[in-house]
């Protein structure tokens, strides 16, 4: 699948009733999905897109290679070419402010705000990292060195050079000298699988299981723990270690590092909900893995926010460390967690705070012992 602008569509039909600047998706049916509905194919292929997202995106803007229009119950045949022809879009306003935690003449260090895409997807394509920090330098050379999902905040390193870009991603392929550490805020905590009991703070604990894609899951990006004879797992291990706990009437909570030994996708998200102590504000490893599909649409209800508690995954790459990939100096870059991550926290201690002590209590237990302030005088 691929978005091209109408002048690039030989072989396309443009309807008479689009946009002369349309923005155009194309997505290719191959033999094995041949006979779909196209909203049900539709569905599949954006991922995070919901059923009844996808009915009304197909009766809004899909045709076939013709400019014919096409309905959410029509069949696709295989090599068809399903076309969605949509008007320029005002994108999802995103965070513009990007602070810079380390700069050189090769690197650039990014503490990326939560919510904000770091490449062009099929619903951000002006405001992403890698966009506007383009735009604000001139169109000077940037690429991604590694790649954090849109709702994880902190470390993100993009290369200003090709030498320094080849370098940092081979370095970033054979984690040849790379540290990462994470922080996240859990909803529990996180249990040793082995023997069944909560971690205890502050000793660190290895997580080592294999992983691969969900092909059950209809958002076609989640991931899912395997047996390591699967011959499509992947080995992942994290080590964890507690940082802190509160317990309060709506339950336990942990703050929690996960330094990761290898990079698979979801990994920490998936290693946690494995250990019983999914992260806070995750809709697709979370209680609900449907509010992932209402989240993208913008669609969450009101009970979805009560549930998720943060309108994001509370997932923050804290810390990255390495050999500068030109220098070979050693590099600690650090992002401190973000205020969204520190006043939930805070609000969460707080809380247990009220639990353990609420209003009136002190004065119900002083009049109780019989206190000098609530005695009368005779």
């Amino acid at each position: 699948m691929g978005r091209v602008r109408p002048t690039n569509m030989s072989g396309f039909v443009r309807p008479k009733d689009t946009d002369a600047n349309a923005v155009v998706s194309v997505f290719r049916v191959s033999a094995e999905v041949a006979g779909q509905r196209v909203d049900v194919f539709l569905q599949h292929q954006l991922r995070r897109t919901s059923r009844t997202r996808a009915q009304f995106i197909v009766k809004a803007s899909a045709y076939d290679a013709a400019g014919h229009r096409l309905k959410p119950g029509d069949r696709v045949h295989s090599q068809q070419h399903i076309l969605l022809w949509r008007e320029p879009w005002d994108e999802t306003p995103v965070p513009r402010d990007i602070p810079i935690v380390y700069e050189d003449d090769y690197i650039l260090a990014v503490n990326k705000p939560a919510n904000l895409p770091v490449h062009p997807t099929a619903r951000y394509h002006r405001n992403t990292v890698i966009k506007m920090l383009t735009a604000e330098r001139n169109d000077a050379f940037l690429s991604l060195g590694h790649r954090l999902d849109r709702e994880t905040s902190g470390v993100l390193l993009l290369t200003k050079t090709v030498e320094c870009d080849r370098s940092l991603k081979r370095m970033l392929e054979e984690r040849d000298g790379i540290t990462k550490r994470y922080e996240a805020i859990t909803w529990g905590i996180p249990v040793n699988p082995e023997t069944g009991a909560a971690l205890s703070v502050g000793y660190p604990y290895r997580l080592e299981r294999h992983m691969r894609l969900d092909d059950l899951c209809q958002y076609k990006v989640k991931m899912k723990l395997v047996d390591a004879s699967d011959p499509n797992g992947m080995y992942s291990s994290t080590i964890f270690t507690v940082l802190d706990t509160v317990n309060t009437e709506r339950g336990e909570y942990a703050r929690v590092s996960c330094l990761i030994e290898t990079g698979r996708q979801h990994q920490i998200r998936l290693h946690l909900q494995a250990m019983g102590a999914a992260i806070v504000g995750d809709k697709l490893y979370g209680p609900d893995e449907s509010a992932f599909a209402r989240g993208a649409d913008g669609e969450l209800t009101e009970d979805d926010s009560a549930m998720l508690e943060l309108p994001r995954h509370a997932l923050h790459a804290a810390m990255m460390g390495l050999l500068h990939p030109i220098t070979h100096e050693p590099l600690e870059i650090v992002a401190p967690m973000p205020d969204d991550m520190r006043e939930f926290w805070e609000s969460i201690t707080n809380r247990a705070e009220r639990d353990r002590d609420p209003p009136g209590r002190a004065l119900r237990e002083s009049t109780h012992f019989g206190s000098p302030w609530s005695r009368r005088e005779s």
